[in-house]
């Protein structure tokens, strides 16, 4: 490797790193302003935070990595421009595509690296974080009970205290509704005050009362007649209150794998073609269901008329037939074609549901499939578009890299959401996934075969050279005056 080569490496590794660590961080915590009020105060360790969190950076790699390439590639050759390193470099007798080239090749690397990492790596992450992130919503708040306030998180009991002293965490005026006989029976247990503390297991909250009342109340049967109300004073009496459901439970693993964005391209395949076989099975099952009714109501028809007119079956005309018959008869056929229409159409719109649920459920397999390459491909065309813009902008730094970057992946990133939507809607076919490449590419060669002529935004004269190339092709109508323009007058 010539010592250039390495020199343009060091350049573009730098803010490589730096802008795909950024984007990550970025859309970190992007996704913790979102699921921040599901983590805080339920007491979760700072482990299953943490591996939360690693496992959502994983899942923004492949959003990430194009950006960083975009980036990276933009402002390394904006300093080259800025700083003259291009100048030399061409005076030297290297042109724009050799200096490319080194960039080039890393990106193609990263691109399979990237291509490696959706098909093996990201399902895996998915899936450990799909798994976290659904313990995590679906865990209870930990056991916070403030005054005034009636706490109801405990399964069948609903707790309210009216104060509670912060150096002694003495409780006073306690009261404790009891539901878990509801309909059977109603217990209310009112306290002077008591002491609230957890086991050492954590499996249990006991509640020490002192001084206090409890009130019985229950119910004959289905007839909800009260019978009569026990009241029990007490001096000091122990609750125990069962914590298990403000456990962290980790789900099991094969209740999420079912999730298209938990396989790899060869699970997708396996799966998306079976989908297919058995879209096809419940075509043939609906199709042969209105071919036998609708047989079935020919057959009635034929053998009713042919056995009172007394001619061949084949030679009937149905409707004139019909017309023929005693009017009971015509009414009870009538009633047997309007039923069995009705059910033709109960079955098709049956039908129509489950297909369009099948194709929506079709399509997102489709989506996932399409994904992992549309992703790795965008380096590589993300990187033919940021390269060459760079050296015609001539401007490095964070300023104009930045702000380029950030508008070229966020058109690149639209155009893609709305090609996903439209695969989605099965307004598109799958294919509809590479739309926004192919929409990048040809931008990418044009801004390198623009790049290559020394252009520079400043120079203009290419626009009058393709303003005469399609004056060529669609020739301009002249005026009376001799001037160019529209022959439909000024405007």
């Amino acid at each position: 490797m010539k010592q250039l080569d390495r020199h343009i490496l060091r350049s573009f590794i730098g803010p490589l790193l730096l802008t795909f660590s950024i984007a990550v961080f970025v859309l970190l915590m992007q996704f913790v302003w979102k699921y921040i009020d599901d983590m805080v105060g339920k007491g979760l360790s700072v482990g299953v935070i943490a591996e939360l969190l690693f496992y959502a950076s994983a899942t923004f790699v492949p959003m990430a990595l194009p950006i960083a390439v975009l980036f990276a590639s933009i402002m390394t050759m904006g300093n080259f421009g800025e700083k003259y390193e291009l100048v030399a470099m061409k005076a030297g007798g290297i042109s724009l595509r050799r200096a490319m080239m080194p960039m080039a090749v890393m990106v193609a690397l990263l691109t399979l690296v990237a291509f490696y990492f959706a098909n093996n790596v990201l399902p895996a992450a998915t899936l450990r974080y799909r798994m976290t992130l659904y313990d995590v919503t679906r865990k209870k708040p930990a056991v916070n009970i403030r005054p005034s306030e009636y706490y109801s998180e405990i399964d069948g009991y609903v707790i309210r205290i009216d104060g509670k002293d912060q150096e002694t965490g003495i409780l006073s005026d306690i009261i404790i509704y009891d539901h878990t006989q509801q309909g059977v029976q109603s217990n209310i247990i009112v306290a002077e005050s008591g002491t609230m503390q957890t086991s050492a297991d954590g499996q249990y909250l006991v509640f020490t009362l002192y001084d206090g009342h409890s009130y019985t109340e229950e119910f004959d049967g289905e007839n909800r007649q009260s019978r009569p109300l026990t009241s029990i004073d007490f001096k000091e009496q122990v609750l125990t209150f069962d914590l298990s459901s403000f456990s962290f439970d980790k789900s099991d693993k094969e209740s999420f794998r079912s999730n298209c964005q938990m396989m790899n391209v060869t699970q997708l395949d396996s799966t998306t073609r079976k989908l297919r076989n058995d879209m096809a099975v419940r075509y043939a099952e609906f199709s042969s269901s209105v071919t036998s009714k609708m047989a079935l109501y020919t057959r009635y028809m034929r053998l009713d008329t042919t056995r009172r007119e007394g001619v061949a079956a084949a030679a009937l005309d149905y409707t004139a037939c019909a017309d023929t018959l005693e009017p009971e008869r015509r009414i009870k056929i009538l009633n047997r074609a309007r039923n069995i229409a009705d059910q033709v159409n109960s079955d098709n719109r049956v039908y129509a549901q489950v297909m369009k649920s099948d194709t929506e459920h079709l399509a997102r397999h489709y989506v996932v499939w399409y994904r992992k390459y549309t992703f790795s491909i965008a380096c590589i065309v993300l990187f033919l578009v940021g390269a060459p813009f760079g050296s015609i902008v001539r401007k490095g730094g964070l300023g104009v890299p930045l702000v380029a970057s950030v508008l070229f992946f966020v058109l690149y990133y639209v155009i893609d959401m709305i090609d996903e939507k439209a695969v989605r809607g099965g307004a598109v076919s799958e294919y509809g996934m590479w739309i926004a490449t192919l929409v990048f590419i040809p931008i990418g060669v044009f801004l390198t075969i623009y790049a290559t002529k020394d252009a520079s935004p400043s120079n203009w004269r290419w626009m009058m050279k393709l303003r005469e190339s399609v004056s060529k092709v669609f020739p301009l109508k002249k005026r009376k005056n001799g001037s160019v323009g529209d022959t439909d007058g000024d405007l």
